[in-house]
């Protein structure tokens, strides 16, 4: 009898701790976010129930489970204090992360609620998001470490590597400097705060916005929802535009060539007219104005404004089509004109020399179709 109960006192004793102060922590919790609502912080804390819940029963078997006393478990009683070892070094590293997850999220959402600065917003969750990695690889990397040392073997070979250290270090250092390159230029793009998740950037000809910004790599999605990755050593090592700096609002430009008889100030006339009933535009600024002229045509320029990259976009695009309709419609002889005047070729004797053909009565019929006759030839003599 004693061999079936105690067992079941060790495991099943173990599990109703477990459930009780999972209960009670996540009491505690949620009468801590009722009372305060300023903070999202003790609401988001709930989330790391499981992991707090994983890490005390494997705790309590780790500590208990020798009593149970069974033969399989007397026999292997090294094994499944490894395999419990293991665990708890692995749950500990999750509920360290998740409450290291929280705490960011949290301070993020309270200072995002509390910002009307769109920029300063965006620079904020780039700088928490990579803190939250950062967080993320050291706290794997040393349970990593604490997984292989629980092992004998690992901790002898880890005593005879110490002394070679400074070896090993320079040559990862040189093996691994690209990456470690791209680690430190993450780390100043999140506080040098030379892009930020959500602007807009031109880069090798493609503009889009940056979608994730990670240790190693940055992530932008195109106006056609392509994704272009690159290393965040790129934005640290060569020039790139960012749209967003200073502001989301953006000026743009759209060009006509038009005949000289364009009525000009009609044309900006329609153009205010234009602008009431377009959304996209912002109503900061506008204008129209003459900006060059060749022998053929002139440059009109109108200048509008919006409160981002998409809508300035989609308003050049609108301003370009309704005035290039209206002129068709209302002023046709502004559009360009392509002059042209019939060709005069040289005279006989220039044109046989040129040909290497004889200026004879045959030149006519060999180079010019439909009766029609060189210069000098047949017609020429009539006349």
């Amino acid at each position: 009898m004693e061999n079936v109960l105690r067992p079941l006192i060790v495991v099943g004793g173990s599990v109703v701790i477990t459930l009780l102060v999972g209960w009670l922590v996540d009491l505690l919790l949620r009468r801590a976010d009722s009372r305060h609502h300023e903070t999202p912080l003790w609401g988001l804390l709930r989330r790391c129930r499981p992991p707090l819940q994983v890490v005390l029963i494997t705790a309590l078997l780790r500590g208990t489970y020798r009593q149970t006393r069974i033969e399989l478990v007397t026999a292997h009683r090294t094994e499944i204090g490894q395999v419990l070892s293991l665990v708890l070094i692995g749950a500990s590293a999750w509920l360290v992360v998740r409450i290291a997850a929280t705490v960011v999220e949290a301070s993020y959402a309270r200072y995002a609620t509390t910002t009307r600065d769109p920029a300063r917003v965006r620079r904020v969750r780039t700088q928490v998001t990579l803190i939250q990695r950062v967080v993320i690889a050291v706290v794997t990397v040393v349970a990593i470490a604490a997984m292989l040392l629980t092992f004998p073997a690992m901790r002898a070979v880890g005593t005879s590597m110490l002394a070679s250290a400074g070896v090993l270090g320079i040559v990862a250092g040189v093996a691994a400097q690209s990456t470690l390159g791209n680690l430190f230029a993450g780390l100043q793009i999140a506080f040098g705060d030379m892009v930020r998740i959500g602007d807009t950037v031109v880069v090798e000809g493609e503009w889009g916005a940056v979608e994730e910004i990670t240790l190693t790599f940055l992530t932008v999605r195109t106006w056609d929802e392509r994704r272009i990755t690159m290393p965040v050593s790129y934005f640290t090592a060569k020039p790139f535009e960012n749209w967003s700096r200073g502001g989301a609002q953006m000026t743009g430009t759209v060009f006509f060539h038009l005949d000289h008889s364009t009525p000009v100030a009609a044309m900006r006339e329609k153009l205010r007219d234009l602008l009431g009933d377009i959304a996209t535009w912002d109503g900061r600024s506008w204008s129209l104005t003459v900006t060059d002229t060749t022998p053929t045509t002139i440059e009109v320029r109108a200048v509008v404004t919006a409160k981002d990259a998409d809508d300035i976009w989609t308003l050049r695009c609108a301003v370009r089509e309704q005035l290039i309709g209206w002129l068709r419609d209302n002023h046709p002889y502004a559009l360009p004109r392509v002059t042209t005047a019939p060709a005069t070729l040289p005279p006989g004797e220039q044109w046989a020399e040129l040909t290497g053909a004889p200026n004879g009565l045959g030149l006519d019929k060999k180079v010019f179709p439909a009766g029609r006759s060189a210069p000098g030839g047949p017609g020429a003599e009539r006349a």
